[in-house]
């Protein structure tokens, strides 16, 4: 077990270097840059651009110097805790992200633990109750919300609220407590407000591991050993919980490693029609002005989740399924 660790610890380097790589070279496929952008759009609007200024910007981060060496300065600064300066927002990125990240990891966590919440009862009684009218009817549910875009269904609910209701939805808190600092009145604003956000990006995932639940648990229930259980007598809900029920949770252990990126990036465009301040309509801005350092960072934290979240996941799969085991050789 503790060689797997370290072996699969090690691994995560060269995978974290080699998704640095792929971040950067995207970025820089646009032609130009972030200051090159920003001297065309003051140019169409017949400003002109403080060139001394922006030469002096360019030498202090190295944008004047060849691609390897940008990279090199941007990777060593990520190590220092350094993510660089958002030259779109003027300040550095560390704390432009601030608030935003934190914002970002608490709706994208009320919403893992909303699709769980929700996921799991109805799958496992739409499995257990197979051809039901009550099946037929989560069914029909889960299908609608598989086919109703997240951004739509968010524009549904802010046209509902403020045309029947008078109400915005929008927003994480009230509009008192922006740029404000942090008080359990902003908290509980925060928390009053997180609701529909967390609904209408947890729908779509939410439904998708309803159908996948119920279809794993069918498969095992109609296998073997379950038959031969119910035969011996065991009581129901015994045969379900001992093995059916842990070997058709799988998938979703094994989704851990990509279900809080996916959150995150996902709830982009419902940030932005809600009017969220989350990183995703951040993330946006700075990829459409080439802000090279914000972006990067951004995409490099996103990545970090991703492996942290697969190395923790399949930990998880060898201690809820009996037939997968990790040796100090080999993982199977």
């Amino acid at each position: 077990m503790l060689g797997y660790l370290v072996r699969r610890i090690l691994i995560m380097i060269p995978t974290m270097i080699a998704i640095s790589i792929v971040i950067f070279t995207i970025i820089h496929l646009p032609p130009g840059d972030y200051f090159s952008t920003y001297i065309a759009e003051l140019q169409s609007q017949g400003e002109k651009a403080n060139l001394a200024k922006i030469a002096f910007l360019k030498a202090q981060y190295g944008f004047d110097k060849p691609l390897w060496e940008q990279y090199l300065y941007w990777v060593v600064g990520l190590l220092h805790g350094d993510m660089g300066y958002s030259f779109l927002y003027d300040m550095p990125v560390n704390k432009v992200v601030g608030d935003r990240l934190l914002l970002t990891f608490v709706v994208s966590f009320v919403t893992i633990l909303f699709t769980y919440a929700v996921a799991f009862p109805i799958g496992v009684y739409s499995a257990t109750h197979q051809y039901s009218m009550g099946d037929y009817t989560l069914t029909f549910l889960g299908f609608l919300g598989l086919a109703t875009p997240s951004f739509l269904l968010a524009l549904v609910l802010v046209y509902l609220a403020h045309v029947y209701f008078g109400i915005s939805v929008g927003g994480l808190m009230d509009a008192k407590y922006l740029d404000k600092p942090w008080s359990w009145g902003k908290v509980g604003s925060v928390f009053a407000h997180i609701w529909i956000p967390v609904i209408v990006i947890g729908t779509a995932g939410t439904a998708a591991m309803i159908r996948r639940l119920r279809a794993n648990l069918l498969d095992e229930l109609q296998k073997q050993y379950v038959v031969t259980a119910r035969a011996k007598g065991l009581h129901p809900l015994k045969v379900l919980f001992k093995y059916p029920l842990r070997l058709a949770l799988n998938p979703f252990i094994s989704d851990i490693g990509s279900l809080l990126p996916h959150v995150i990036s996902g709830a982009a465009v419902v940030s932005v029609v809600m009017s969220l301040p989350t990183t995703g309509p951040m993330l946006l801005d700075a990829l459409r002005g080439q802000d090279m350092f914000l972006a990067g960072s951004f995409l490099m934290f996103m990545a970090f989740l991703t492996v942290i979240g697969v190395f923790l996941s399949d930990l998880a799969l060898a201690a809820f399924d009996p037939r997968i085991r990790l040796h100090a050789g080999h993982g199977e």
